[in-house]
């Protein structure tokens, strides 16, 4: 059995070992898509109902194929504690498959195609940095004033931080119930990893632009004052979503140039100033819901990954002639989720018919029962 002991999802972290894994076998890259699918196919057949394949929106298409269940971090959060299955493939990236291994039994295992599928974005908040940050802001405000708050795109070991601290964890479907249960409460909090959530959250929720404030993480005492850090209400971390920031106001303003008809509707990891430009914003699963509900015949520009854009833009001139298209012209792929080959989700799942696990992800216990606290909270609040 080939497997993976991790409790963070930065590189560098003890337990994580992202580039020393088994190779696939090269004869499955040199499979026709159809071949690729035959195989799959049987492959589903034979494990039967002890196999569940989660797939999220940005995969590519014949890794997208292979999915049971599709859809956003949270709705596969919350299938993954659902599901009675024995093996939880998880093509998406590490923060999902850790996230889908602390939400399910022991006997359950999760498995990653790739463990090169990593998030750069989850990697610019490492734990060591954040309980560095965490003393600054203790020392400064006290440690009942503040609650940590972390973006699903983050290691377990910072969602074990964010429940130790009476935190917990959100998704770009459910930041605003998140943060309004946060800051209900009276106090101050450290959002990481991503800023651009962080805040497009805030603007929704009223907080002024002057009680947010960027703690920059390569600086000391994050660059801020003690009075900027006392006046806060949300504190956010200097992460970004490659993909995500890539996309520009002006961008919206030549869709709508092209199309004066246009709806834009953007990520919520875009920057403040695409979302305000943008008609809506919303999760990926959010994204295609008002789409979907649109009138027919509708134009659309679309702010997130491209792979899902495209999806949508087949499915929905197929039935019901809306146009959709990518608000970049220039192609917006996420990299380390592309990581998930088609051929990798077979190589896993005939292994598995052969009674061999590869990629299994493995969160230790202490750092998972603390993880599944923030996680169960989220999903509690999220209802």
């Amino acid at each position: 059995m080939n497997t993976t002991s991790t409790g963070a999802s930065g590189s560098g972290v003890e337990g994580r070992r992202l580039f020393e894994y088994e190779d696939v076998p090269s004869h499955y890259y040199k499979l026709t898509r159809e071949e690729l699918h035959e195989r799959g196919r049987i492959a589903k057949e034979k494990l039967g109902d002890d196999l569940l394949v989660l797939a999220h929106h940005y995969q590519q298409d014949d890794t997208f194929w292979f999915a049971d269940v599709a859809g956003d971090s949270l709705y596969l959060a919350q299938q993954a504690s659902k599901t009675s299955a024995k093996y939880i493939v998880f093509c998406g990236v590490h923060f999902m498959a850790e996230s889908a291994d602390i939400l399910t039994r022991d006997d359950q295992i999760a498995i990653l195609p790739s463990l090169a599928a990593g998030c750069s974005m989850a990697d610019m908040a490492d734990p060591d940095t954040v309980e560095d940050c965490w003393d600054v802001l203790t020392e400064i405000c006290g440690e009942e004033s503040i609650i940590p708050i972390t973006y699903i795109n983050s290691s377990a070991l910072l969602k074990a931080f964010c429940a130790l601290h009476g935190g917990t964890v959100c998704t770009s479907s459910n930041s605003e119930k998140i943060l309004k249960w946060a800051l209900d409460q009276g106090k101050r909090v450290l959002f990481f990893p991503d800023q651009h959530l962080g805040r497009n959250t805030g603007n929704l929720l009223g907080v002024a632009a002057a009680e947010m404030v960027l703690w920059d993480r390569n600086k000391d005492d994050g660059g801020l004052s003690n009075q900027q850090i006392k006046d806060s209400k949300i504190i956010l971390w200097d992460g970004f979503c490659s993909v995500h920031c890539r996309f520009t106001a002006a961008q919206v303003e030549s869709a709508r140039l092209r199309d004066p008809k246009v709806k834009v509707i953007v990520h919520p990891e875009c920057p403040e100033e695409v979302v305000q430009a943008a008609d809506f914003s919303g999760s990926t699963n959010k994204i295609m819901d008002v789409i979907k509900a649109a009138e027919p015949g509708s134009s659309w520009a679309v702010g997130t990954e491209i792979n899902m854009v495209n999806r949508l833009a087949r499915e929905m001139k197929e039935r019901d002639n809306k146009k959709v298209e990518i608000l970049n012209p220039n192609v917006c792929i996420c990299s380390t989720m592309y990581r998930v080959h088609p051929a990798n989700v077979l190589w896993i799942l005939e292994s598995l018919v052969d009674g061999t696990v590869h990629n299994q992800i493995s969160v230790p216990k202490e750092t998972a029962d603390l993880a599944r606290q923030a996680l169960d909270r989220m999903l509690e609040l999220s209802k």
